[in-house]
């Protein structure tokens, strides 16, 4: 492609130099398929309004598939595809960030500890436990008696102790719906001995007690957790039930006290009898029904229990009650352990197992559509030539070029699998798949962290890797957005080539969905100069720095975790693709492809000597062959067009 980023290239030396000289192997082979149009799995368009143009690699070196990404391409198996953006419904833009001027953000920091909090075990997967489940485990058939006034609750628990499950209760949002859920059926019992329903009172209300709410109230014990001031709505809700004259009359003789403490006293007996979490107690205070942490006092007699269990045998006296049910010692959490493989890109038994589950459980695949065969199609199969590393050699990774799958394992279970392609000047992350059980660890965000510093450390070894690629950025996508919360990131501008700073871009995708970024730069560069001091390389720089930028806006959502890495379609195989529409020549620059070497009726021909090879041609084969070319040297550039071997069908 006749651009200057070309030519800065040729600089520094070609493609197939800088392979030689690192001992590369193999050569580039692809398939031109030309325009192709879907329908599109980010706006869910029905018609196809989603435009790319595609290749189909029979082979691709790592220097080559470098080149590629940094000409918009992505891969999906053997097949590449590049968005045509100014037809395409929704423009998608590389998206890459250099590892060591990436900062985390709040929420990403969550994510380190929150996986840190479960190795030491400090929190189990118990926690995380559908609220749905949980609340079924804490139910039971309830049995009504009188005893003076007061309702009581027999809770004939079902399958298993509902207290153990409740016990283990730690997650704020499942105990709240728990003790709200608790608090429910205790009104409903309360209303029953009065004589009132319950669809009058509104819906229980159970609040966590900050910390800064105890500062600002006096006389607050540091152990209350929750409260709840359902007893003074239940107060209101029956005074207005006694100023209806229709209602006054039949309900007036048997209204008890309405009092709010009184009210709040007698939930609290009723809750006390229902299988409360272990670790909260319930008072009624002031009319407010407060439930207060007991971890304290049972950490401090689990330490007095050890301390009498040491004493002499003498001294101990009723030592034996430590070993009782009611009196156990609590013994230090067993810590997990986190394992991080990386293996080459092979099919794997476990890997597809979990594959299956994530998308079927996540996604809501048919379970026949998720197959061995589709999986190896999508994520095992990859045109990258291997590239082993070279003993003393420090422009490769110990680990080689090519394609790879990184395993993330806690105590050997396979738990993640991420497909990534480590490549010269970069590691390109294309998917991600979890287990479903394990959503909690927020394992999206988790392993783009991991990889971000696999980046920054792999520097060390092999300093031309310096960048990590997310894929694309759709900014009319809000699934995803997220990826621009890995900050500084640049995106590529689909015209000329260039990384711009995203906060240069964002405002101008803000206004339309396709914007040529790099026509902005100029103009932007010297304020953001003054505030950044940040250039934008072209792309084909090896050691030019990006921007470290703040970003005003703040993206951290826990809500938000992706489940993966890109939406990569699942092409078929290659079949598929033969008898697709004629590739377009629309816009191609006017560029010799003369040089262009074409693999043809079995032999390796440059274009400009087909008819003295192959004898007379036909000339509209000739023609429409050549237009072909020149629609391909602008999708691919000069460079990668002038040595890539394209295989063509045979010409007669």
């Amino acid at each position: 492609m006749g651009d200057g980023a070309s030519s800065s290239r040729s600089g520094r030396g070609g493609v197939k130099e800088r392979a030689k000289e690192r001992g590369g192997i193999g050569e580039s082979v692809v398939i031109d398929h030309g325009r192709r149009r879907n329908s599109c799995g980010y706006c869910r368009s029905t018609s196809a309004s989603s435009v790319s143009h595609g290749l189909w690699a029979n082979s691709l070196t790592a220097e080559d598939y470098q080149e590629l990404l940094d000409h918009g391409w992505r891969r999906s198996g053997c097949f590449l595809y590049k968005p045509e953006m100014d037809r395409t419904c929704c423009p998608s833009y590389t998206i890459r960030l250099k590892a060591n001027n990436f900062y985390p953000s709040k929420d990403q920091d969550r994510v380190y500890k929150r996986m840190q909090r479960f190795l030491d075990g400090a929190t189990s997967m118990d926690k995380y436990d559908n609220l749905k489940q949980t609340a079924n485990s804490c139910k039971g058939s309830v049995k009504l008696v009188c005893r003076e006034s007061i309702p009581e609750i027999t809770a004939v628990s079902t399958k298993g102790s509902a207290s153990s499950t409740c016990e283990k209760l730690s997650s704020e949002s499942v105990i709240i719906h728990a003790l709200s859920d608790i608090i429910d059926k205790a009104v409903s019992i309360l209303c029953g001995s009065i004589s009132l329903p319950v669809a009058q009172f509104p819906k229980v209300n159970v609040k966590k007690v900050t910390t800064q709410a105890k500062k600002k109230l006096m006389n607050i014990s540091e152990d209350l957790a929750y409260t709840s001031n359902i007893a003074f709505q239940i107060a209101a809700t029956i005074r207005r039930s006694q100023a209806a004259d229709a209602i006054n009359k039949s309900l007036e003789p048997e209204l008890p006290d309405i009092n709010p403490r009184t009210i709040a006293e007698k939930l609290s007996g009723l809750v006390m009898q229902q299988e409360v979490p272990s670790e909260l107690l319930t008072k009624a205070c002031n009319g407010h029904l407060n439930f207060y942490s007991t971890t304290k006092q049972i950490s401090s007699e689990a330490s007095n229990l050890k301390q009498k269990a040491q004493e002499p045998r003498g001294s101990q006296g009723n030592a034996k009650r430590i070993a009782t049910s009611e009196n156990c010692i609590i013994m230090p959490p067993k810590r997990r352990k986190l394992e991080i493989r990386l293996k080459r890109s092979s099919f794997d038994q476990e890997e597809y197992a979990l594959y299956r589950k994530y998308q079927i459980e996540v996604h809501d695949d048919k379970p026949e559509k998720v197959t061995v065969s589709s999986y190896k199609r999508f994520l095992v199969d990859t045109p990258i030539i291997f590239s082993p590393p070279i003993s003393g050699d420090n422009s490769v990774v110990p680990c080689g070029f090519g394609s790879f799958h990184q395993q993330y394992l806690i105590d050997g279970k396979l738990v993640a699998v991420g497909v990534v392609d480590i490549l010269p000047r970069c590691l390109s992350s294309k998917y991600l798949f979890w287990d479903p059980d394990f959503a909690f660890l927020s394992l999206g965000k988790y392993s783009a962290l991991q990889e971000i510093d696999w980046v920054k450390e792999t520097q060390n070894c092999c300093p031309s890797l310096q960048y990590y690629y997310l894929g694309y950025y759709i900014h009319s996508c809000s699934k995803m957005r997220y990826k621009a919360a890995y900050r500084p990131s640049e995106l590529l501008c689909p015209l000329r080539y260039q990384w711009v700073p995203f906060e240069i871009a964002k405002p101008l995708l803000e206004r339309k969905p396709y914007v040529v970024l790099s026509d902005y730069l100029v103009e932007q560069q010297s304020a953001m100069l003054s505030k950044h001091a940040s250039s934008v390389e072209r792309f084909d720089t090896d050691t030019a720095g990006c921007a470290h930028i703040e970003d005003s806006s703040d993206e951290d959502n826990d809500e938000i975790d992706f489940r993966y890495k890109d939406t990569d379609m699942d092409i078929g195989d290659e079949s598929s693709f033969l008898a697709d529409g004629a590739p377009v020549a629309d816009g191609s620059p006017n560029c010799d492809v003369g040089d262009i070497v074409l693999a043809v009726n079995g032999l390796r021909v440059k274009f400009k000597d087909l008819e003295k090879v192959l004898g007379c041609v036909d000339k509209k084969v000739i023609s429409g062959l050549e237009k072909q070319l020149m629609s391909y040297v602008r999708v691919v550039g000069t460079e990668l067009a002038g040595h890539m071997l394209l295989k063509t069908l045979n010409l007669k």
